[in-house]
């Protein structure tokens, strides 16, 4: 848990933050809903806001007032045990307040946050979870707000950019694969020590086959090739659900990309350029994920694969990387001889359906609604992407979308058997 003096200097550093990475945006950037699964950039910044005001503030600030009292129902996400919330596929209507209210809003909360935890010392535990909770929850509204404005901006036909993003044209080394073998009981899940959230524990054992894993991620110019053979066009490749999808969709591409005579054009908050060979694709689904290991001869990693391989072949250092605004794009492998890329380039799709680890709990009140209701029908993700703030990434970190999504930042790692093991 925090200390009182770091919980309020991590508070101001990630309100910060939320701030920088929505200037390049204007008023009306804000306000666009591009569809139901995308919130308003505006709407993001309110939602944190609310978040604190409503766990922290309401609880712990003596004589506290809301800013206004009807941000408590057009601010709430999903949380029943609070009150009545907007329809999430309609943020988009809200007119008002405007982006600049909503600034002043945050600045509102943001003056009472300062004040509280001015005076709040290392013994009162119930406030300084609740504001680690806060800061957490707020790092991943910071990654959904760029997710979220990327597909709007993709949208505009004039080639909208967020923010100029220089191009790494380096080249990927070819695919290797590190052999976790043997196999065997092995404890996964987090251990405890620092902030998790709480679908990542309890700690627990697995069993594990042998298995192999890929050094690094699929890139672009293999998924080019995936598509040149028919990838989109093979029924024999895809689960049923995804194969439906595929028709009733039209996929024939991960999301962004634009077929431009024999290359392709791939949308990025940097705006419309040719694809990179070397980078890793990412904005694909589950089910295109899945379909991809079958062409390419093997699967998708477990999510407890995943995590076993990170923690002994990876290095740790990678998780703690730091977020760079400047670089917004996923960047290819280097060749290190390790593992690569398990953080900070693209979270990466697991066979694993989202489920609650043995003996989980949810917890009490409107707090325990933030990850146990959402057990059923998607799927896991791990490490992390190049939007993830740092400080939220860690091996046992589960993150987690329905299968047919992806607008996410989501990419693909390959694992298969050990043959004969």
């Amino acid at each position: 848990m925090l200390t009182a003096a770091a919980a309020r200097d991590r508070f101001a550093a990630t309100r910060g933050l939320t701030e920088l990475l929505a200037a390049p945006l204007s008023p009306e950037d804000q306000t666009v809903q591009s569809m139901p699964d995308v919130s308003p950039t505006k709407w993001h910044r309110a939602h944190v806001t609310w978040f604190f005001e409503t766990f922290v503030l309401d609880r712990f600030a003596d004589g506290y007032e809301a800013y206004d009292e009807a941000y408590r129902m057009l601010f709430n996400s999903y949380y029943e045990g609070v009150g009545p919330k907007f329809s999430r596929a309609r943020r988009g209507l809200l007119s008002r307040p405007g982006a600049n209210e909503v600034g002043k809003y945050r600045e509102f909360v943001d003056a009472a946050m300062d004040d509280l935890l001015a005076g709040t010392t290392d013994d009162d535990t119930d406030l300084l979870t609740l504001v680690e909770l806060g800061v957490h929850h707020e790092q991943q509204h910071q990654e959904l707000l760029l997710m979220d404005i990327k597909h709007v901006l993709s949208i505009d036909p004039q080639g909208a950019v967020y923010r100029p993003d220089a191009v790494d044209r380096s080249v990927t080394s070819p695919l290797t694969w590190t052999d976790c073998d043997p196999g065997g009981p092995v404890v996964v899940g987090h251990d405890g020590v620092g902030f998790h959230f709480d679908n990542e524990s309890p700690r627990h054992t697995v069993f594990l086959e042998p298995f192999r894993i890929a050094d690094r991620l699929v890139t672009a110019g293999e998924w080019a090739a995936f598509i040149a053979d028919g990838g989109y066009e093979r029924h024999e490749l895809w689960l049923s659900d995804g194969w439906h999808i595929v028709g009733e969709q039209g996929w024939t591409a991960p999301l962004y990309w634009e077929a431009d005579g024999d290359s392709w054009i791939v949308h990025t908050l940097g705006g419309p350029r040719e694809i990179v060979d070397g980078e890793p694709v990412c904005h694909v689904s589950h089910f295109e994920a899945d379909a991809y290991a079958r062409w390419a001869g093997a699967r998708l990693p477990t999510e407890f694969e995943w995590e076993y391989a990170a923690t002994r072949h990876g290095r740790a250092a990678d998780a703690g990387r730091p977020f760079d605004v400047e670089r917004l794009q996923p960047r290819g492998a280097a060749g290190s001889g390790s593992l690569e890329q398990l953080y900070g380039e693209c979270w990466q799709w697991t066979s694993s359906a989202y489920l609650p680890y043995p003996r989980f709990r949810t917890a009490p009140g409107a707090v325990g609604e933030y990850n146990g209701k959402f057990m059923s029908g998607q799927m896991v993700l791990r490490g992390s992407g190049a939007y993830t703030p740092a400080g939220h990434a860690r091996p046992t970190y589960r993150n987690f979308f329905p299968a047919r999504n992806r607008w996410m930042v989501s990419g693909v790692r390959l694992a298969a058997d050990i043959a004969d093991a």
